[in-house]
């Protein structure tokens, strides 16, 4: 029965059997069985079916919003008895941003896993927002997230960018001691996974003040790390996340300009699901996470003010 109330819950969700069956890992025609069987143990016909597309019927639309939230409480019970006794298990799913994750993240792992060693690491490296609920993440570390319903996030650190560039860039050009004069230069702009679009926010300092970084485009990338490389090559100015930034201006490849100015994009979580029936392996990870920004004083590195 849970399989079928499965199969029914992600079909409704992603609009066919297709779709559903690659997020179940089943084939389309076993998630079609199983929601015309959950059909015939109801009575009553959930979907509409034609070539295209599932339609939800009425008693489909009603009996979604019945069963959704009971099965992801079902879900996360049972993923919990893996984890029962206090012993941490299983596939853990994690999202993270590319750059952060490994430079930071990833250096944690082996730590991480002589701690819990019945835990297996499934790790996503990946800039764009994800679906936690809907792509079976069981946590995600990253800034500027929106939290779903259902879902509850754990701040770490500040989300700041800031303005970074090779010292021999720096060294060609007139000094540079005010915003106004980044119109002068050349810019390196990473555009948003999200809408393709070149990311413009304002600068800020401790005064509050605001102001645009207003450079010529010199080139765009959709990666932070390839800004980040395309600056120590002296092609520009480049505006990056902190967690971007830290390892370039820690070993002196590249150098804040205008140092007095940042970013403020919000801070960073770690999100999971809000759940009573929270795995063991989620619990371990979130408390590990928070520990190591603490021991490496990971808030204060990302902070830019």
């Amino acid at each position: 029965m849970l399989g079928h109330l499965e199969c029914f819950v992600s079909s409704a969700e992603n609009g066919s059997f297709s779709a559903a069956g690659r997020k179940l890992g089943l084939s389309p025609a076993a998630v079609g069985k199983n929601v015309t069987r959950l059909e015939t143990l109801v009575g009553v016909r959930l979907f509409q079916r034609n070539t295209r597309q599932l339609i939800l019927t009425e008693e489909g639309e009603r009996f979604l919003q019945e069963v959704s939230g009971g099965l992801q409480s079902i879900q996360c019970a049972l993923k919990g008895l893996s984890s029962s006794g206090g012993v941490a298990a299983g596939s853990l799913r994690i999202s993270m941003g590319t750059a952060f994750g490994l430079n930071f993240v990833l250096p944690m792992l082996p730590d991480f896993l002589a701690r819990y060693p019945a835990i297996v690491p499934d790790w996503h490296f990946d800039n764009r927002q994800v679906d936690l609920i809907g792509e079976h993440f069981d946590a995600a570390l990253g800034g500027g997230i929106e939290l779903a319903q259902g879902m509850i996030a754990r701040e770490l650190a500040p989300a700041h960018g800031v303005l970074v560039a090779s010292a021999d860039y720096l060294r060609q050009r007139p000094p540079l001691r005010q915003p106004e004069q980044l119109a002068q230069h050349t810019g390196i702009f990473i555009r948003s996974p999200q809408t393709g679009r070149i990311r413009h926010q304002p600068l800020r300092n401790a005064e509050n003040e605001q102001h645009a970084p207003a450079m010529a485009i010199g080139m765009t990338v959709n990666e932070p790390e390839a800004a980040a490389r395309a600056a120590e090559m002296g092609l520009g100015i480049a505006l990056i996340a902190m967690p971007n930034a830290v390892p370039y201006l820690e070993n002196g490849r590249l150098v804040r300009v205008l140092p007095g100015w940042y970013v403020d994009r919000g801070s960073m979580h770690l999100c999971f699901p809000t759940t009573k029936f929270l795995p063991t392996k989620t619990r371990v990870f979130v408390d590990f996470i928070t520990e190591q920004f603490r021991l490496q004083k990971l808030a204060t590195r990302f902070d830019a003010r």
